[in-house]
């Protein structure tokens, strides 16, 4: 299975930074009995890898040749590979370039690099569909693309929609190889026009796909921004201090950070 990694953003939020955004250090991990500092998206490299993903796909504009030159030919137990997105045209852009190199019948797992969330495992409990999202509670929807359901079916995507309905936002999602090359069709006939995942996963819906969405997540952090580092940096120091069921809500400050029984399924009682 591959692993799909859209590394080609200009991390305009968080600059000025003299390297990719994705090289931001949060938090650390140990090697060979010595603390290093922890890239962001080594979080989500780890992620896929626990998710089933032996090969991962980096896609990066010309400029970053500093994620290559940083993780080099493999991570962990997953081989690497790296293509190119010349421009920052959107996510479905970056998705559909891994299609260089992802095989017609693998499967695919899709993460965005400057995030940290839990459960680390979320992404097995993602089911052999076509398509199918892991969805995180949160605070503030509206910034992100609010996931509404009928049962454990997607009934649409609400991309960054002040009144969004949902307060469930997809964080990673799953696609079969046959929804893969169908999704990427599909984005090739509406003249490759959509930036977004969200309004592409829309148009598929409205054609008669489906989408899966699982509530299998419980934190999850955008680290583009001062806040969100600040606020991925109190997460981070909270489950590494033995509470690995730590429930923070997206787009919150650190002193948002309460007990688990404070807690419903994520969402403030």
């Amino acid at each position: 299975m591959w692993g799909i990694v859209p590394a080609a953003g200009r991390g305009s939020r968080i600059q000025p930074l003299a390297f990719s955004k994705e090289l931001l250090p949060v938090g650390s991990q140990r090697d060979d009995g010595i603390d290093r500092p922890c890239a962001v998206s080594e979080y989500l490299l780890e992620r896929l890898i626990l998710g089933g993903a032996d090969k991962i796909c980096f896609v990066i504009s010309p400029g970053k040749s500093d994620i290559l030159e940083y993780f080099g030919d493999h991570y962990g137990s997953a081989q690497l590979a790296y293509v190119v997105q010349p421009d920052a045209s959107g996510l479905c852009d970056a998705v559909f370039r891994a299609g260089t190199v992802v095989g017609h019948d693998e499967d695919v797992l899709v993460g965005l690099p400057d995030t940290v969330w839990f459960p680390k495992a979320a992404l097995q409990t993602l089911p052999a569909a076509d398509l199918s999202f892991l969805l995180f509670p949160v605070e503030h929807p509206e910034f992100f693309d609010a996931v509404v359901l009928d049962g454990d079916r997607v009934t649409e995507i609400q991309v960054k929609q002040p009144d969004a309905v949902s307060r469930w936002i997809w964080g990673a999602f799953k696609m079969s190889g046959h929804g893969f090359r169908e999704l990427q069709s599909l984005w090739t006939k509406r003249d490759r026009r959509d930036e977004y995942f969200g309004t592409l996963v829309n148009a598929y819906i409205a054609g008669g796909g489906q989408g899966l969405g699982v509530k299998a997540g419980e934190s999850y952090v955008d680290v583009g921004t001062i806040d969100g580092y600040r606020t991925a940096m109190a997460l981070l120091a909270e489950s590494s201090a033995g509470n690995g069921r730590s429930r923070l809500l997206a787009g919150g400050s650190p002193e948002a950070i309460r007990p688990a029984s404070a807690m419903n399924n994520g969402v403030t009682a």
